[in-house]
């Protein structure tokens, strides 16, 4: 079983809070959510997974994808085919897979299931920064997924499963 370390339904409040929009295909969304009232700004590629003000998502944040709770190995497997040109070397990216095989030229996909299979939209990060305010009533959780960025501040009680420079995946889904 997976060790879930938040999980909540969240409503957007409002899409680019500051009013800056740094990137095109990236939106900045302010959401809260309805069962821990925690306050959220995450950064999400709009272009493949846009949200509007008002929609609701499921959140889930978990150490690994294993459906049986396992460490990740770490490994990303991307099935690559490689031409030779008499000017060199050219690769094309054919595939992604989670469990698959390449036998005699004939990728073979595995029958592996994940728990990303049950969410549209999934980024692995790291988080890099807890803390806490004077009065020890909010917590604040920066997490950094390739640059992509969450900050989720709320009351600690519901941030204490997670620890300094912990490896994790977002996984959400529209409600």
């Amino acid at each position: 079983m997976v060790d879930v370390l938040f999980d909540d339904i969240f409503r957007v409040e409002k899409l680019n809070p500051d009013d800056k929009k740094y990137f095109d295909k990236v939106t900045r969304i302010e959401a809260r959510s309805e069962r821990f009232d925690m306050f959220m700004h995450l950064d999400i590629n709009s272009e493949v997974y846009p949200l509007k003000v008002g929609q609701k998502f499921a959140l889930l944040l978990v150490p690994t994808l294993n459906l049986d709770g396992t460490p990740d190995t770490g490994y990303y497997i991307g099935v690559i085919i490689s031409l030779s040109l008499y000017t060199g070397h050219l690769c094309f990216l054919i595939n992604d897979c989670y469990d698959c095989q390449v036998n005699h030229g004939k990728i073979e996909h595995g029958n592996r299931h994940s728990l990303a299979d049950n969410f549209e939209y999934v980024m692995h990060g790291k988080l890099y920064k807890i803390t806490e305010d004077s009065t020890r009533e909010n917590v604040e959780v920066l997490i950094s997924f390739g640059g992509l960025l969450m900050m989720m501040k709320g009351d600690p009680s519901h941030c204490n499963k997670f620890e300094l420079d912990q490896k994790l995946y977002l996984l959400m889904r529209k409600v």
